[in-house]
């Protein structure tokens, strides 16, 4: 049993994770952190785990974890991460962070969009930047993988095979995102309470979202040279859940037979992409999985594709997808401990 570890256990996509660690057939959790919640036991915090996960949380202490554990998962807040991971660490423990530290591969990006200095520079070129769809190789050898973030993972799979495919027009490239309040954290804030929330519907961060370079770096690798999204996140009143609906000029003549042959072409037998075609996603198909589901529709009046791509951003968004990445990278079979259906329809 690969001994694995998460600092952070006690948030939203902490909590997920160690709930997915749980039921993994060949893992053993040997290692829980969180400062908040030190000397409790995980259970105590989510009691749905009683008898599941009854162990003691620690005090965060990376340097301690890297050493009892094969796998440590990084759960933290931006900044924190790059001030812990050493080289040392990573020549003995595997590290996947589920934060933003490794995401961007120029710190000078990083330290504009995160308005924070980045304390392992040295290391950025050692992390290989976890979307599995698209970088399973790198994966497979990487000691420091940078889980991306969860509206990113939406928009990018959704636009992927367009751009690198050519069809479209790369300077036209429009994201509209829409997420479950999880997604803001489990931390105490008033955008995030319920009467904050329900029954309302709003743009945030509109031309600010720190997921935008993160967007445009991996889409500007697949396109061949750089290129500038509009990307603007929504908070929607629900738990869970990202909807991307994403709007690009076609090129003169592509077709939508063009656009659906790109999309099979690069998604043929990944198990967690579902092609939707023209019967479009809604995020209930993907809740609790860690399926990525896409449709797509041209408009002919506008000569536009409107791709749009559906995810459970706790978990193929975070949790999940950081499993999938700690499966490629120890051989562990993609899909253990992973689920690509949901349980119950409705």
């Amino acid at each position: 049993m690969l001994q694995v570890g998460v600092i952070g256990a006690t948030g939203y996509a902490g909590s997920q994770l160690v709930a997915l660690l749980v039921n993994h057939p060949l893992v053993e959790i040997a290692y829980l952190a969180s400062h908040s919640y030190s000397g409790k036991r995980f259970s105590e915090i989510y009691p749905s785990l009683q008898g599941g996960c009854d162990l003691l949380l620690e005090e965060e202490d990376i340097e301690e974890a890297s050493k009892r554990c094969s796998v440590l998962f990084l759960a933290l807040p931006h900044g924190m991460a790059s001030h812990k991971v050493t080289k040392e660490i990573l020549e003995r423990c595997i590290i996947i962070d589920l934060g933003a530290d490794y995401r961007l591969s120029n710190s000078s990006v990083y330290e504009s969009w995160y308005k924070s200095d980045h304390g392992s520079k040295d290391l950025l070129g050692e992390a290989v930047y976890g979307l599995c769809e698209l970088h399973r190789d790198r994966i497979g050898t990487a000691n420091l993988i940078a889980n991306p973030g969860c509206y990113t993972t939406c928009s990018i799979l959704t636009l992927a095979p367009l751009v690198a495919e050519k069809l479209v027009d790369p300077t036209s490239l429009i994201i509209d995102s829409a997420s479950g309040v999880s997604g803001a954290g489990r931390s105490e804030k008033l955008g995030s309470l319920f009467c904050e929330v329900n029954e309302s519907y709003k743009a945030y961060s509109v031309a600010t979202h720190r997921h935008t370079p993160e967007i445009e770096q991996e889409l500007s690798a697949l396109n061949g040279a750089d290129l500038v999204v509009q990307f603007t996140p929504h908070l929607v009143p629900m738990h869970r859940g990202i909807l991307s609906t994403c709007y690009a000029n076609l090129k003169e003549g592509v077709s939508e037979a063009e656009i659906t042959s790109a999309y099979r072409k690069w998604y043929a037998g990944e198990s967690f992409i579902r092609l939707m075609g023209s019967s479009l996603p809604e995020t209930r198909y993907v809740k609790n999985t860690n399926m990525c589901a896409i449709g797509w529709k041209v408009d002919g009046r506008t000569n536009r594709v409107i791709a749009i791509g559906a995810i459970d951003n706790l978990v193929k968004g975070a949790a999940g997808q950081a499993v999938q990445n700690m499966n490629i990278r120890c051989n562990l079979g993609e899909e253990s401990g992973l689920a690509s259906t949901v349980a119950s329809p409705l």
